[in-house]
C-alpha cells in the first residue's frame, strides 16, 4: 500500500472487471477499497479478515517463494552461469545490470511470461525487492516452481562482485 499500488494494479490487472479480493493490514481495508477505486477498480468483493494467517489457520492452500541474499546469489552465480531475470523497466535495465541477465519488465509480464521455461531455475531482481516478488508469485501462480528472489534487488547486487554491465551516461558519450 506504501509503494505504487495503484498504478501496479492497473498495469497487472487489465480487466477493470476483475472481481478482487484482498489482503491488507488490520486498519486498512477501506484504504485499499478507495485506492482501487480510484484506478477504476470497483469490483472489489472483500478482504480476507486476518489474512494469510487466516488461510492457513483453514487450511487453504499456499505456497512460498524462496530468497537468497545477494551474497548468496553471488556464490552461487560465480560456481554455475545462472538464469537470471531483471524485471525492471527497459531504461533501468540498460542503465546496468548483471551481465547476460535477460530483461522480462514486470509491467509486461502477461505478455512475455510464456518465454520462460516451467521446469528451469531463475533468479529474479528488481531495484529493490518489491517488483521481483511480485514477478514471482505470479509466476509461481502459473506454474513455475523453481524461483529465487534475490533480496535487495539490484541494489544488493551492485554491493557483491557479481559481473555487471557498466553504466555509461549518455551525455557523456560523444
Amino acid at each position: 500500500m506504501d509503494g505504487s499500488f495503484a498504478p501496479w494494479v492497473g498495469a497487472l490487472i487489465p480487466d477493470l472487471q476483475q472481481p478482487v479480493i484482498f489482503i491488507a493490514e488490520p486498519g486498512r481495508e477501506e484504504e485499499v477499497i478507495v485506492r482501487l477505486s480510484r484506478v477504476g477498480y470497483d469490483n472489489t468483493l472483500g478482504y480476507l479478515k486476518d489474512g494469510i494467517h487466516a488461510w492457513r489457520k483453514a487450511g487453504n492452500a499456499f505456497d512460498t517463494v524462496m530468497s537468497v541474499s545477494a551474497g548468496e546469489f553471488a556464490v552461487h552465480y560465480k560456481k554455475h552461469k545462472l538464469p537470471v531475470l531483471d524485471v525492471r523497466k527497459p531504461a533501468e535495465y540498460e542503465a546496468e545490470h548483471v551481465e547476460d541477465a535477460l530483461n522480462l519488465p514486470l509491467d509486461s509480464i502477461n505478455d512475455h511470461f510464456n518465454q520462460l521455461d516451467r521446469h528451469k531455475a531463475y533468479y529474479l531482481y528488481c531495484a529493490g525487492g518489491y517488483r521481483s516478488m511480485i514477478y514471482a508469485s505470479i509466476l509461481k501462480s502459473r506454474g513455475y516452481d523453481q524461483l529465487v528472489d534475490i533480496a535487495g534487488g539490484f541494489k544488493a547486487i551492485a554491493e557483491t562482485d557479481v559481473p555487471k554491465t557498466e553504466y555509461v551516461c549518455p551525455s557523456s558519450s560523444s
